[in-house]
């Protein structure tokens, strides 16, 4: 049974809000978490766990296929797509239920519904329905109602798929990410449209396993957040692997009317229509800010974003916000890290404000992508006189033996001393390798501690190494 008061209420779930809740009752506070839908938020549900299970099921389809290049024989494979999805699921549904006994062990109250402010140190709980259960949403009702008091709430509600006017999305001929995770079947073409982490990574999975799928990115190039020489090469892997990529063009229209969708595509060379099954909508989110009581109780917001100082503190008193609502990268790791902050900022602890500078970003297709700090031109643009250095995984050992010769890792260094102002990976695990470069800078690490700081042999870690010492002129291996 829920308590009526406590010392902090978290509106949301996801790795913001449950972390924000469990690093709160370890501090010693009454906590309650109010969730609309799964425990866990997009994230465990609907984002980041289920979309890797899908991608690992890509990914090994694509090993038995090439299994004659590691000298196995094997019968021709055949994905099955309704396993794969189902694995995804049971994937994201034991993560949910250990979201689950982390509330009960940390004594965290869990309030089933849809979370508002409804006045200082009140939150109002409503019921919700299921508008479509396969993909998990849900909406408040007219129903049964709650009050709880807190001290300190937070708003951590998180985003959803944002919808272009070209493309109303209808979950059957133009759908959504949650969508793309659980379709009856395999569709035999798919248009992407968005080369973010969410149009790429949908882009590699079902490319991997049989569907043609064409890739339309706004920008002129794919990945744009990446530095350049990333982009290129991601470019280059997935039109090898058969996906259509076209950068500098934009989706105008979508016809629904017949078996398939009509789609017409805006490039510097004209229109073109192109006929596939199935239109993929990952053109970025939007935060959740609706209906939360944020007009009532005039919260602050701009282009979208609740309004914070550097501690997540709103300019109602005792109210924050954090995660995809906020401006900032919209990633689950810096949700928590977030959170973090904030809750031991609430309980007096003395804390220093996330350095967004130094925040990991990963997309998970194959090549993987990973990258931290500065690009090349962005550091030029901030005024440095850069050095930089880049070491390709066609010259690693571990990469030729794992057939994973693809990609690189790029470094940069400011040249006057030698602060590590960036790194930029593409290639198998990287993914993995970053955070090495992310502990380096946060360090203060310079460029030749880095070529000192002995790495395994062999392994694919080796080539920040490399590349450091690329950036220097004392590579070994080039």
């Amino acid at each position: 049974m829920a308590s009526k008061k406590y010392d902090l209420i978290v509106i949301g779930s996801g790795p913001g809000g449950y972390v924000a809740a469990i690093r709160a009752s370890q501090l010693g506070m009454k906590v309650a978490v109010v969730e609309k839908a799964e425990l866990g938020g997009i994230c465990l549900n609907w984002g980041c766990i289920p979309t890797k299970a899908l991608i690992k099921s890509a990914q090994v389809f694509e090993y038995i296929k090439h299994a004659k290049d590691y000298g196995i024989k094997v019968a021709e494979p055949e994905a099955d797509f309704d396993a794969m999805v189902k694995r995804s699921r049971n994937v994201a549904d034991g993560m949910s239920k250990g979201i689950q006994f982390l509330m009960k062990k940390n004594k965290i109250d869990h309030i089933q519904g849809f979370g508002k402010i409804v006045r200082k140190g009140k939150v109002e709980v409503s019921e919700v329905k299921d508008t479509d259960k396969k993909i998990g949403l849900v909406e408040p009702t007219k129903g049964k109602k709650e009050t709880y008091e807190a001290t300190h709430i937070m708003i951590a509600t998180g985003a959803r798929s944002r919808e272009l006017p070209a493309l109303p999305i209808d979950n059957e001929k133009i759908i959504g990410y949650r969508k793309a995770m659980v379709m009856e079947k395999q569709p035999e073409s798919m248009l992407v449209v968005g080369s973010g982490a969410i149009g790429s990574e949908f882009s590699y999975v079902y490319n991997a396993i049989g569907t043609k799928v064409t890739l339309v990115e706004y920008m002129d190039r794919i990945v744009p957040v990446e530095d350049v020489d990333v982009s290129k090469q991601l470019e280059k892997s997935f039109k090898k692997s058969g996906i259509n990529v076209m950068t500098s063009a934009e989706v105008t229209k979508v016809d629904t009317k017949g078996k398939k969708c009509k789609v017409t595509v805006k490039t510097k060379k004209g229109e073109e229509i192109i006929e596939v099954d199935v239109v993929l909508s990952a053109a970025g989110v939007v935060s959740n800010i609706e209906g939360i009581g944020l007009e009532e109780n005039k919260i602050k917001t701009e282009k979208g974003k609740i309004v914070v100082d550097e501690y997540y503190r709103t300019n109602m008193e005792n109210v924050y916000a954090i995660g995809d609502v906020v401006a900032g990268p919209a990633l689950a790791h810096v949700a928590s890290a977030e959170a973090i902050i904030c809750v031991e900022k609430i309980a007096g602890m003395k804390v220093e404000p996330l350095d967004y500078n130094n925040v990991p970003g990963c997309t998970y297709t194959i090549p993987e992508v990973a990258s931290v700090g500065y690009t090349e031109k962005a550091a030029k643009e901030a005024g440095y006189e850069v050095k930089v250095g880049k070491f390709p995984f066609s010259a690693s050992g571990k990469a030729s033996a794992a057939g994973a010769k693809d990609g690189f890792v790029k470094v940069i260094f400011d040249k006057k001393y030698g602060e590590f102002l960036g790194a930029h990976m593409i290639g198998a695990n990287v993914t993995e390798m970053i955070a090495e470069v992310v502990a380096a800078r946060k360090l203060e690490t310079t460029g030749h501690e880095i070529i000192k700081t002995v790495h395994p042999h062999p392994t694919m870690s080796e080539a920040v190494m490399e590349a450091a010492a690329a950036a220097y002129d004392e590579v070994i291996h080039l």
